[in-house]
């Protein structure tokens, strides 16, 4: 992928716009990811934001390369995957009834409109959605999870770190799991991390609700779970058992494939005994 050079866009932007890049920084009044900050967050007024393209598409949002730096400032400059969420128009939401089976809002206007699936009610469909996997993102970066950090969200766009290279003129994302071959050392390791992080999961009453190794990146021998929201509360939904069955699935079968002897049926057991240990 090739991505456009830097951009002055001084000369026919407004007197008020940045002396660089596409916009000025959006972290002043967004919503920002849990405390303390990583020390690579750029928090500084005076920042800057450039898109770089588009990294993934997909059908409830595309996600972008935002580089963002301060001016005049060459140690300040971050690379982050901004996720911006489709409008209600452009969204496809054959998927959220089961999904968001278990999940309240507070008025009952708004349960009528999303049970209805009126305008107003995929409106608030989406904002659930943006919400839940922001608000997801910061609860299992807190419990340590392998999982972006994320920065801040405004609106209908998410940023978050970005998982991959990003040395060299061109950032580069870690390859999702499912295009990866692991020696046998590694992929025995990578079996430990992920069932750790699931165990970890379920202890809280979760599951991720849409689990494969299209949704598992592997940076530096790292796994790094993404696509968070859809989110299932696996007590909560009455799908959520049968939702946490098939996401342990998915992935035992790939390990499977690579030729790692694992059982599904007793990593699902762990699971729901993680899962179900507080009732």
């Amino acid at each position: 992928m090739n991505f456009p050079a830097q951009q002055d866009l001084s000369s026919d932007s407004s007197p008020d716009g940045p002396p660089e890049g596409d916009r000025w920084s959006t972290w002043d009044g967004a919503q920002h990811g849990p405390e303390p900050h990583p020390g690579w967050v750029v928090t500084a007024l005076g920042a800057v934001d450039q898109d770089l393209g588009v990294l993934k598409t997909g059908k409830e949002a595309d996600v972008h390369l935002v580089r963002r730096w301060v001016p005049g400032d060459d140690g300040s400059e971050v690379v982050l995957a901004a996720k911006r969420y489709r409008s209600n128009q452009h969204r496809l939401f054959h998927r959220d009834s089961g999904y968001l089976e278990g999940r309240r809002v507070r008025k009952s206007r708004e349960m009528r409109a999303m049970a209805h699936r009126t305008t107003f009610g995929k409106e608030v469909i989406s904002g659930l959605w943006a919400a839940a996997e922001f608000d997801a993102l910061g609860r299992l970066w807190e419990l340590g999870l392998p999982v972006p950090y994320p920065v801040q969200i405004t609106g209908d766009e998410m940023l978050m770190e970005f998982i991959g290279m990003t040395e060299g003129p061109t950032p580069v994302a870690a390859p999702r799991l499912a295009q990866t071959r692991p020696a046998p050392a590694l992929l025995d390791e990578l079996w430990h991390q992920l069932r750790r992080a699931l165990l970890v999961l379920a202890r809280e009453g979760w599951t991720h609700g849409d689990l494969s190794p299209y949704n598992v990146l592997l940076h530096e021998d790292r796994l790094v779970l993404i696509d968070w929201p859809q989110i299932v509360d696996v007590i909560g939904n009455p799908h959520g058992f049968e939702i946490l069955e098939r996401d342990a699935t998915n992935m035992c079968d790939w390990f499977v494939r690579r030729g790692l002897e694992v059982d599904a049926g007793e990593l699902v057991g762990e699971l729901v005994a993680e899962a179900t240990a507080r009732y």
